[in-house]
């Protein structure tokens, strides 16, 4: 189970003043999608990629990348299905099934080196991440590998490798380029720690820098003010991707 459409990310305001625009971006492949750019009133050297769960871009990510400009990331959130879906408002309850069986490794792939240029618009050296969730965790770790010139790759609750890919992450981890962070519910049902562990072990064997995080107890999605059980669990892990970035910032 992914986000409820009423869910709110578990993160507090930050100090800088952002504001927030709804945008369209175009790909190499002349694909049109929908995005959400949260920008603030002082220079960002740092930007973020937001990457949504299987139903695309909602309220949840658009807050989400407001919380990262606040903390003084630029940040941009982009849907997955302008292919298929175009940019239009969608209700809460729409079938987002096939559209995400219509996505390609190439599409996203483009799609989120659009959002990568936009951010990067006469700033070639700027250091970006992506961040990614459920379908866009693993999405995430895999730009890793893209070619994208990323500075790190977050992925929460994703899969290793998803039940339709002949190449999951955990395939590609020679490839990435970029260190990569985890963070994983202890009890997913939807992903063994068998599979967590064999991540781990992937990317230890070939060298990629890496922290991957289990918050024992933690379900799927517990990255959600309305999961106040793991309210805790949520400001680790907002804690660890702010430090993770900080890191991993060239110069910083």
């Amino acid at each position: 189970m992914c986000f409820d459409h009423d869910s709110e990310p578990p993160v507090p305001s930050g100090e800088r003043e952002a504001e927030g625009r709804d945008l369209t971006l175009t790909a190499r492949d002349g694909n049109v999608f929908a995005a959400f750019e949260a920008s603030g009133d002082t220079p960002s050297e740092v930007a973020v990629v937001v990457l949504p769960d299987v139903r695309g871009l909602y309220r949840f990510y658009k807050e989400l990348a407001m919380r990262f400009a606040q903390a003084g990331h630029d940040a941009i959130a982009i849907d997955y299905f302008g292919r298929t879906a175009g940019v239009g408002d969608r209700p809460n309850d729409w079938d987002f099934w096939p559209h995400v069986h219509g996505t390609t490794f190439g599409g996203i792939r483009d799609d989120v080196t659009a959002a990568v240029s936009h951010l990067r618009a006469g700033r070639p050296d700027r250091p970006v991440f992506t961040v990614g969730f459920c379908f866009g965790g693993s999405t995430s770790w895999h730009q890793a590998a893209n070619g994208l010139g990323l500075a790190g790759a977050i992925g929460f609750y994703g899969q290793p490798r998803r039940k339709e890919e002949t190449s999951g992450a955990i395939d590609r981890v020679a490839g990435m380029a970029c260190p990569i962070l985890a963070l994983m519910g202890g009890d997913d049902p939807s992903i063994p720690l068998e599979a967590v562990e064999g991540f781990r072990a992937a990317l230890e064997e070939a060298g990629t820098q890496h922290e991957v995080v289990v918050y024992p107890g933690a379900p799927h999605s517990f990255f959600d003010r309305h999961n106040e059980q793991f309210a805790g669990d949520s400001a680790d892990a907002w804690r660890r991707m702010l430090e993770f970035i900080g890191m991993n910032t060239p110069g910083s």
